[in-house]
């Protein structure tokens, strides 16, 4: 006689806990007011199937977009409208795993979003990051969205090109040419949760793992939760002290290009081009 095997609590699973963990404290740090904000984290089918029956579909959504590259790849993801602050008392409801099908072309839901909700409406931005980062680095699992303030308040007040606003970052913290050597990605402003985002955000991606869509928030991109966000954590850091300063002519001393380029070769990172005069 066949009997099934008894699968493991899904709400212990460590992914689980970390997307709990992680949504608190965006939304304990007001990054995530309302349903702002969204997180997908790409799993693998033995970290699922630990938990799950994954032939078991409660519901399979079409994609407007195609991601033949994540085709059969699993992903807990943010749920469409819920609140981040709730997450932690019910995952079930506010999150759901989903594996894209063979064609790239629909996901299955097989855990959460209990109450009929869908995905995250910026699912194509995560998809299409996913993709990108994929191709620059294999283990990049995180893609982490969310309207860190002082960030938002930066676009208003700092010119918008990308090597003179990495550079502010950079001058305004220690850390920051060694945690995102790679700079800043900017758009322009462009209406959320459209194709035409996600493409831009993806293109974006291919150079950066953060990206700043002005006057609405930021995306990183990593390995781990913690790891992406701490990128966010440390830009958002950096754009506080900025806003802090407020006048710029207020400034007496920053760190220089040349200290700028000390840290970086003293922490083995390579700054991306362009932005230091040495």
């Amino acid at each position: 006689m066949i009997t099934s095997i008894q699968k493991e609590n899904i709400l212990e699973a460590p992914f689980v806990k970390e997307m709990c963990e992680a949504t608190f404290n965006m939304w304990r740090l007001g990054w995530d007011e309302r349903n702002g904000g969204n997180i997908s984290y790409l799993l693998t089918k033995e970290e699922v199937s630990k938990y799950l029956d994954v032939n078991q579909v409660k519901r399979t959504l079409q994609l407007q977009f195609p991601v033949a590259e994540l085709a059969n790849k699993y992903f807990i993801v943010t749920g469409s409208g819920k609140y981040f602050k709730n997450v932690n008392g019910d995952p079930k409801n506010t999150l759901g795993i989903v594996k894209v099908d063979e064609t790239g072309n629909a996901i299955h839901i097989i855990w959460g979003l209990e109450d009929g909700s869908n995905p995250t409406s910026e699912l194509p931005s995560h998809f299409m990051s996913h993709i990108a980062r994929l191709k620059v680095d294999s283990n990049h699992r995180i893609i982490m969205h969310n309207h860190a303030t002082n960030i938002i308040a930066m676009t208003f007040t700092h010119d918008l090109d990308e090597a003179n606003f990495t550079k502010t970052l950079w001058q305004m913290c220690t850390e920051c040419i060694v945690v995102f050597p790679d700079a800043v990605g900017i758009l322009p402003w462009m209406v959320p949760g459209t194709d035409a985002i996600g493409q831009k955000t993806a293109e974006k991606m291919k150079e950066h793992r953060l990206v700043l869509w002005p006057h609405h928030g930021i995306f990183g991109a990593g390995t781990t939760m913690d790891e992406t966000f701490g990128l966010i954590e440390t830009a958002e850091k950096a754009a506080q002290i900025y806003t802090i300063i407020g006048d710029p002519s207020k400034i007496k001393q920053t760190i220089s290009d040349e200290e700028l380029d000390e840290l970086a070769k003293a922490f083995n990172v390579e700054p991306k081009v362009g932005i230091l005069a040495v």
